[in-house]
């Protein structure tokens, strides 16, 4: 079943054979029929049913608007996206960066001497993962400055 990103926005669930206008389709996304109209022109979604004014959506246009929703919330570029659906793994391959590219990184200090660097869309990341990864690697640096010198190191990292 395919839940609304509005609840008000549907009250039945959509069955198999239910058509959608592009308004009842950006609603239920939660995308608006501008984005929709350009990812299929970008290929990223399937063109509709029907032509001209009997075209329609169905519930598998929800569900790849979804998909691609989710991934560019999570800091996906749609470059990265058109890749996924065309079956890329879901951790690609490091990639390389030809002369010229511009990449925003963010360095981060953990403690004097000790600084990370991340590029959040080539690391996947969102701000907030990135906030989280950073907390992470922090109380990592603490554990291990606080902790004595003669114990075993634990394999829960």
């Amino acid at each position: 079943m395919i839940e609304p990103c509005h609840p008000e926005a549907r009250t039945a669930p959509l069955d198999g054979e239910e058509k959608l206008s592009l308004d009842q389709l950006a609603t239920l996304t939660g995308l608006t029929a501008r984005t929709v109209r350009y990812y299929i022109q970008q290929g990223l979604v399937s063109r509709p049913e029907g032509a001209k004014r009997g075209a329609y959506y169905a519930p598998r246009h929800v569900e790849q608007l979804l998909r691609i929703r989710r991934w560019t919330d999570a800091g996906m570029s749609l470059d990265r996206v058109r890749a996924l659906i065309g079956g890329a793994p879901e951790d690609p391959p490091r990639r390389t960066v030809p002369p010229g590219s511009v990449e925003v990184w963010s360095r981060m200090t953990v403690a004097d001497g000790l600084e990370v660097h991340v590029e959040p869309g080539r690391a996947g990341l969102t701000p907030e993962q990135v906030r989280a990864f950073l907390r992470g690697v922090t109380a990592l640096y603490r554990n291990t400055r606080s902790a004595p010198i003669d114990e075993p190191p634990h394999d829960d990292v």
